[in-house]
């Protein structure tokens, strides 16, 4: 028969002419192989070899080369392809791919357990990103199933921006962004995140993160890990936040920085066990599933069962040490002792592929042989965070055993594994904490103890309660309650200053902005408020500014965000806690009161003492690592003394530790007519409800009278000022 290779290579039936079949060689080779022709020969070929000629694809072509699939169908006249040709495939080819589309994924080491060895691939995984499984940098997706590929898909990301920073710094490039028909001008700032990282890690000394700090934690370890993952995450929030977003590529600095942090070995408890984890108290919350792999208290990034093997009479079995609850599945969570654990598998919330019956293998079948055992599993629970739209907070809510196990039909009609998981006795309250709080806002239950349902009389926008359910006191000396600072006078400033023309807010890197050019280019607050580093003074956005209250830089100004508790503590007289979670760096309040000349200090000694006085000239020590900003260390334009005795607001009850969880900073509103300086409060690291909130009072350049400290830290100096 008569065979060619032109304008559809589709295969005849019928025998075929092997002398046709032309010399075959291996793909690998990489030598070009033409038909020779008889009267043809080369100078510059060895004798016998195919000459090389060099053409364009698609012609013309010498009279010794013919055309060759796939690029033998028709031509236009200048050479160019029809852009309809079919090449021998149903479906034409509509549009070219460039070659960098294409990356093949490095290697990665996640595994769905969070176990070392090569990850798992699967074709449908590449959906579940497009499809929403994974929401912005505070939500996160807990699907059982899933495992770890986004951490292998997001290994890309990472390496492509690894890839852009080896070389060294990027440099500034401008761009414009239109907002309300005015252009912005926005500048991406030099970048060198390494730099970043190991400036941050040096301040705190843990370049080399020992060997029985890895192995074994405790809550210094623990607390400063975690510290320095928000940190850097925060950081890296701020950069992006100048760059524009890519479609369908989701932010997750989160993964970054805890990639980064356990490439570098700067992680605690990595040997798996049973039981409690050093360093990690009941009722401990985070915001991110990447701190709990960090501190060791769950070890799969994103699975749900954490399982580890132990070897019983010389056969080695896996039993589960933890799990997160968080309402992936259809977990039972309404108990706050009793957990219904559903189990792992069968394609839930797989919009990708057909929901089957779960398996007995991997994380359930460690279930089960815990169950046999015996052994404590440690839990955590997973709520909504109200501030974000998709986020969650990690409850850790102590060791549960399972008690019993069963199948039975889900929602989609397939078994699905059950397990009943109680709670070991004697251990602080934590997820009912949360329950009991619910109910006070819903009106189910009554507050014991109050005494004031709000003791701001609707001065501020979310009511404060006054509490003591301890003794029989009705209350603290009276005050007048007092939401912002007082100046007597204006303080003359000493440059004029107009304020911005951001109408509908400031925008991160605007070089035209006043306000974030006084900020280092930068907008201090990541998107959801959350002040990014400790810094020496933050610029917000003043009185002659035209942009609104909702502008990302003015966080201390819109008031209370959580719902906060003056109570009476045993020792200390009255405090102050929240109702609320609070996450590390989101604002709490502000210091309101009246603000007095330093001259009258002296003053207010013996019989006119005054407890309820903030002083800004005092020493305080930085309780973040910030190299670049003058290790935080507050500088204010002015000397700042203000009395919340007569009036003031919540801040005024907040009591001093000597290891604090708030720490204070110097914010100041300009504007044409002076300087306003304010002292905003947040929260140093992640603080569960009901926890009291506290910063410390500092050292005085002068001698003052000592007061006995009753903190009840490891760390307490014994006396404060």
């Amino acid at each position: 028969m008569d065979r060619t290779f032109g304008q559809d290579s589709v295969p005849v039936s019928g025998p075929l002419d092997k002398s046709r079949v032309w010399d075959v060689k291996p793909l690998r080779r990489l030598v070009p192989v033409f038909p020779s022709a008889s009267n043809s020969s080369s100078s510059s070929a060895p004798p016998g070899a195919a000459p090389f000629f060099c053409t364009a694809p698609f012609g013309p072509f010498p009279s010794e080369v013919s055309p060759f699939y796939p690029f033998s169908a028709s031509v236009g006249a200048q050479g160019q392809p029809q852009q309809n040709a079919s090449f021998g495939y149903g479906n034409p080819v509509t549009a070219a791919v460039p070659i960098t589309s294409f990356r093949t994924p490095p290697h990665s080491t996640a595994q769905v357990n969070g176990d070392t060895g090569p990850s798992r691939s699967s074709r449908g995984r590449v959906q579940s990103q497009s499809q929403g499984s994974f929401g912005d940098e505070d939500g996160y997706s807990d699907s059982q199933n899933q495992g770890a590929q986004f951490v292998s898909r997001y290994s890309m990301h990472i390496a492509d921006a690894e890839d852009n920073s080896k070389g060294g710094r990027r440099k500034n490039k401008p761009q414009k962004r239109t907002r309300s028909g005015r252009d912005i001008n926005v500048t991406l700032p030099d970048i060198d995140v390494d730099s970043i990282v190991n400036n941050i890690l040096s301040s705190y000394n843990l370049m080399e993160f020992d060997t029985v700090r890895r192995t074994d934690g405790d809550r210094d370890s623990v607390g400063y890990i975690l510290l320095i993952f928000d940190l850097l995450r925060r950081k890296l929030s701020q950069i992006e936040d100048v760059r524009e977003a890519m479609p369908g590529v989701a932010r997750r600095p989160d993964l970054r920085v805890g990639t980064i942090l356990m490439n570098k070995g700067i992680r605690t408890n990595v040997k798996k066990r049973i039981g409690a984890v050093p360093g990690v108290e009941v009722g401990d919350i985070f915001f991110f599933r990447m701190e709990l792999c960090l501190v060791g208290l769950h070890h799969p990034i994103m699975a749900g069962i954490g399982y580890m093997g132990l070897t019983v009479n010389l056969e080695e079995e896996s039993v589960a040490v933890s799990v997160v609850s968080s309402g992936g599945y259809e977990d039972n969570v309404e108990d706050g002792d009793v957990l219904i654990y559903s189990g792992q598998g069968g394609n839930i919330n797989r919009k990708d592929k057909e929901v089957t019956d779960q398996k007995l293998e991997r994380g359930n079948l460690a279930l089960e042989k815990s169950l046999r055992r015996g052994n404590e599993v440690r839990v955590i629970r997973g709520v909504k965070d109200l501030s974000t739209p998709t986020g969650k907070i990690y409850v850790y809510d102590g060791l549960y055993k399972i008690q019993e196990s069963w199948t039975e039909k889900g929602k989609s009609g397939c078994n699905v594994f059950k397990y009943k998981f109680i709670r070991v006795h004697g251990q602080p309250e934590a997820f009912m904490t949360w329950k009991l709080i619910q109910q006070w806002k819903d009106g189910i239950s009554l507050r014991v103890g109050v005494i004031l349902p709000d003791l701001t009389s609707g001065a501020e926008n979310i009511p404060v309660s006054l509490v003591n359910d301890v003794d029989d006191e009705k209350g603290p000396a009276h005050f007048t309650y007092l939401a912002s600072l007082k100046y007597a006078k204006p303080v003359d400033s000493l440059e004029i200053f107009g304020g911005c023309d951001c109408r509908n807010g400031c925008v991160p890197g605007d070089q035209i902005c006043p306000c974030v050019q006084k900020n280092a280019g930068y907008l201090p607050y990541t998107s959801n408020g959350v002040l990014v580093t400790q810094k020496s003074l933050v610029h917000e956005c003043g009185p002659s500014c035209q942009c609104p209250p909702t502008c990302r830089n003015r966080v201390s100004q819109v008031g209370l965000r959580v719902h906060l508790e003056v109570f009476k503590t045993k020792d200390k007289g009255w405090g102050l806690r929240s109702w609320d979670p609070i996450r590390a760096g989101a604002f709490i309040c502000e210091y309101a009161g009246q603000v007095i000349d330093i001259s009258k200090i002296e003053e207010l000694g013996g019989e006119n003492v005054d407890d309820y006085l903030f002083d800004a000239t005092r020493t305080y020590q930085p309780v973040e690592p910030v190299p670049s900003d003058a290790n935080g260390v507050p500088k204010i334009p002015f000397p700042l003394i203000i009395t919340a005795k007569d009036v003031g607001n919540v801040a005024r009850f907040m009591n001093h530790s000597c290891s604090p969880n708030v720490f204070w900073q110097p914010v100041l509103r300009q504007s044409d007519k002076g300087y306003d300086l304010h002292v905003a409060f947040h929260a140093i690291k992640h603080i569960p409800p009901m926890r009291e909130l506290t910063y410390d009072y500092g050292l005085p350049d002068k001698a003052e009278r000592k007061k006995n400290c009753l903190c009840g830290s490891s760390k307490c100096r014994g006396y404060f000022y």
